[in-house]
């Protein structure tokens, strides 16, 4: 409700309101003009008006001047306002005496003034007040929505609230991403905020709550979108809140759930995108994965990566950030951090085998050794208890297991998948197992000298003379050469890698790297 004071009443109203005795402009506020010759007004006021009256109700001995005043200042009415002309000339001395004894402002209306135009004065400076209030809020409800079409949406929103309030303002998600604050010199307020925003657990919920934060009055709003939490809006406002900054309040957080749900959308759709570029490369097709994600606009894909299995009840429903969280919490202390951050950066996730995969990149510091954010071999992790926002509460994340593959490249994928999927399995629940890579260390060198020799189809001839174990006439017959360019070929590539075919572990592990590797072009001779 729009405010008047006295004051502002008495300027616009100049010489046809002044105080008693020429004092200064009263500056209360008043909630309306009303206009009685009752003994008894209070039944049809609400406290706060100007009460007017010709000094009817005043006739009587100073014992009854003296209740009618005690009345009005018991029932809250902000002054009394005399007209003179009518029911007296003058201000009757035992009025002025209880007016101050009980401190009620006292104005007098002028002979010829009438009240209709005090009361008109009032409403209309209602009336300007209000279509100013609504042109301000209409302009702080278009910066509003101007700022939530920006990038950074959520920082945006949050500067413009501040500043329209003249306080702080503080946006904090439900993932534990970063939050947003404004001004940034208000950083104090951010961990009681924290701790405050927990205890109260407005999660899931449309809600609010008040509550003093650092001398200042806290209003907190729960950001729902779709049914989920999207984190939580805080601002601790410079001044006394009007009914238009709870509605433009109310207008931020309506903006804030859009922008959350936009935010889930997108990343909903990234995920599905680059789940097709995890899929081909689980399945071996790594060319065709680097054009999907070129053509999808994924980030390029690194040479050296990671991969995590994870199984559970709705493992497969957690964001990737919550996944993040979640295995994190499984890791070493001293691990967990670089793997929430892979994780959380990683685009390549997908559902394979009844596994949900995530491909993360190797960090620059990693050494090759069983994973950097592995624990070492057969002293898997137990899981903390965290806060996993949306999904699984804390007691469900002992019932996730997952296992992850130290540093491979992207050719080893296809053959280590099948290992690192096995041990999840296997894993206790709540527990991240290591996965040390399989391979030979030299299979990967033999496989680069099969793929430069460019005579002839080195890496199809071993491929499938692994794949036929060694039986000379039906590898000629699948190669549709013959048996004798087969021994020729066999005999360049054992000489190439420096290593017998037909030895197990050999074989082994050359068809586990082989796997996904596409063949150059035969130059003619």
């Amino acid at each position: 409700m729009v405010t008047i004071s006295l004051a502002q009443l008495q300027e616009r109203l100049g010489r046809d309101l002044q105080s008693d005795g020429g004092g200064r402009p009263e500056r209360l506020d008043l909630t309306g003009v009303h206009i009685s010759e009752l003994t008894d007004p209070t039944p049809y006021l609400g406290g706060g008006e100007l009460l007017l009256t010709t000094g009817i109700p005043l006739a009587g001995t100073d014992e009854h001047v003296s209740r009618y005043v005690r009345r009005l200042v018991d029932h809250g009415v902000a002054a009394l306002g005399l007209g003179l002309g009518a029911g007296t000339d003058h201000v009757p001395p035992h009025l002025a005496d209880a007016c101050r004894a009980e401190g009620l402002a006292l104005l007098i209306v002028p002979d010829g003034t009438p009240f209709l135009q005090v009361s008109r004065a009032y409403w209309d400076l209602v009336g300007r007040t209000e279509h100013a209030d609504f042109a301000a809020n209409l302009g702080l409800q278009t910066s509003l929505a101007r700022a939530a079409t920006q990038p950074g949406a959520a920082a945006s929103v949050v500067r413009v609230l501040a500043e329209a309030l003249g306080g702080w303002a503080a946006y904090l998600p439900a993932d534990g991403t970063p939050e947003s604050l404004w001004p940034a010199n208000e950083s104090r307020v951010l961990p009681k905020l924290r701790e405050e925003t927990a205890r109260l657990n407005l999660a899931g919920t449309h809600a609010a709550a008040t509550f003093p934060l650092l001398g200042t009055d806290v209003v907190e709003y729960s950001i729902v979108a779709g049914g989920r939490t999207a984190g939580f809006l805080a601002v601790g406002a410079g001044r006394a809140l009007r009914p238009s900054d709870r509605q433009l309040m109310l207008t931020g957080c309506m903006l804030l759930s859009i922008t959350a749900q936009q935010g889930w959308e997108v990343r909903r759709a990234n995920a599905i995108l680059g789940g097709t570029a995890a899929t081909l490369l689980l399945h071996g097709h790594i060319d065709a994965s680097r054009l999907v994600a070129a053509e999808l606009g994924l980030p390029p894909l690194t040479e050296r990566v990671r991969v995590l299995a994870v199984t559970g009840e709705q493992a497969d429903l957690l964001s990737t950030e919550e996944l993040a969280d979640a295995i994190a919490s499984m890791a070493g202390r001293e691990d967990a951090s670089e793997l929430r951050k892979s994780i959380r950066h990683s685009s390549l996730r997908c559902t394979f085998d009844g596994l949900d995969y995530v491909i993360v990149d190797v960090p620059k510091t990693a050494h090759d050794a069983a994973g950097a954010a592995a624990a070492p071999a057969g002293a898997p992790h137990s899981a903390q208890a965290v806060t996993v926002p949306g999904r699984l509460p804390p007691a469900a994340l002992g019932l996730l297991k997952a296992a992850i593959s130290g540093p491979v490249t992207l050719a080893q994928l296809s053959s280590i998948v099948v290992e690192v999927g096995r041990a999840c399995r296997r894993a206790a629940s709540g527990t991240l197992v290591p996965v040390e890579n399989v391979l030979d260390p030299r299979a990967e060198l033999w496989v680069e000298e099969l793929r430069v020799y460019t005579r002839a189809d080195l890496v199809e001839t071993v491929r499938c003379y692994l794949r036929h174990r060694g039986q000379w006439e039906t590898t000629a017959r699948d190669l549709q050469v013959h048996r004798n360019s087969l021994r020729h070929r066999i005999e360049i590539a054992s000489r190439l890698i420096d290593a017998d075919l037909d030895d197990p572990d050999v074989a082994a592990n050359l068809w586990l790297a082989l796997r996904g590797v596409t063949t150059r072009p035969v130059q003619p001779a």
